[in-house]
């Protein structure tokens, strides 16, 4: 079964064209026409319509999205969280870090 993954708006394409070279169904919100500058509500409805995990280092936003899909029995788009501290931006090779992580 593969995951399909949405990288939310801090991480860029690099990462999600590192990820499909494997054979990941990676997408970056940042160059997908419909979610650039789009509401974390509005990101977070099309991922559970479009049967999609985001990746993201925002669970204060997202987080209470999931739950309030989770409560109105409505879809869903489950959420693997990257903790900010351990990938810093700025920091070295994110891209390659967290792509690493994120293959395995």
């Amino acid at each position: 079964m593969t995951v399909r993954l949405l990288l939310d708006e801090h991480y860029s394409e690099a990462i999600a064209e590192a990820l499909r070279a494997p054979g990941h169904d990676a997408i970056a919100v940042v160059t997908h026409p419909d979610l650039r500058g789009a509401s974390d509500p509005d990101v977070y409805r099309w991922a559970a319509a479009a049967g999609r995990r985001i990746v993201t280092e925002n669970i204060k936003d997202f987080r209470p999205l999931l739950l309030d899909a989770i409560a109105a029995d409505a879809a869903i788009a489950p959420l693997l969280l990257v903790h900010p501290r351990r990938y810093p931006r700025g920091q070295g090779d994110r891209t390659a870090a967290i792509t690493r992580v994120l293959d395995a």
